[in-house]
């Protein structure tokens, strides 16, 4: 990989020997390493037996999980953050748990629907509870940076299964909820 930002270096026109870039193929190759170092994470690693037995029917949300992810067209940041919510059916997730969800997903390529379903998706998988709700809300710099150059655009996707896509209320009060403020 190292050679490949060498190459992508001098095809830009720059001198990749010059004093300030020496190292940069090292530590670009890096940090694109960690940055999608979600591929060599699985859903049971992350849990880690995490959950817990939990007599509570009532809704659990984690609000304003940050992410940062890479968009899959452009190799982009976008950066936003992330609102999950279920209601148990018996089990619930560890609270660190949730975050390394949304973590695992966000260090892949990605596009924000797919990564919205995915975390949803897992918490069902996880704890099979009576519904799940997972809204995102991020900036994506391909937006900003490049193409339209809007610098104010939020991009939001949500995902809800079970109770929450069946019961209008259920998902109303989810929606009111992550909107408050502390």
């Amino acid at each position: 990989m190292e050679k490949i930002f060498s190459e992508l270096i001098d095809a830009i026109g720059e001198d990749p020997t010059r004093e300030g870039l020496v190292d940069t193929p090292r530590r670009a190759s890096a940090a694109f390493r960690y940055l999608n170092s979600g591929y060599h994470q699985t859903l049971e690693n992350v849990l880690n037996n995490a959950i817990f037995e939990a007599d509570t029917e009532d809704m659990v949300i984690v609000r304003n999980i940050e992410l940062y992810s890479l968009c899959e067209h452009h190799l982009l940041p976008f950066i936003g953050k992330c609102h999950i919510g279920y209601l148990p059916a018996g089990k619930v997730i560890g609270l660190s748990k949730t975050a390394r969800i949304v973590e695992m997903y966000s260090r892949r390529l990605q596009i924000q629907e797919r990564l919205t379903k995915q975390i949803a998706d897992a918490i069902q998988i996880a704890i099979n509870p009576r519904g799940v709700a997972v809204v995102v809300e991020a900036k994506h710099l391909c937006m900003m940076m490049r193409g339209v150059e809007k610098q104010n655009s939020v991009m939001t996707t949500s995902a809800m299964l079970g109770l929450f896509r069946e019961r209008i209320n259920t998902r109303s009060e989810f929606l009111n909820l992550i909107d408050r403020q502390i």
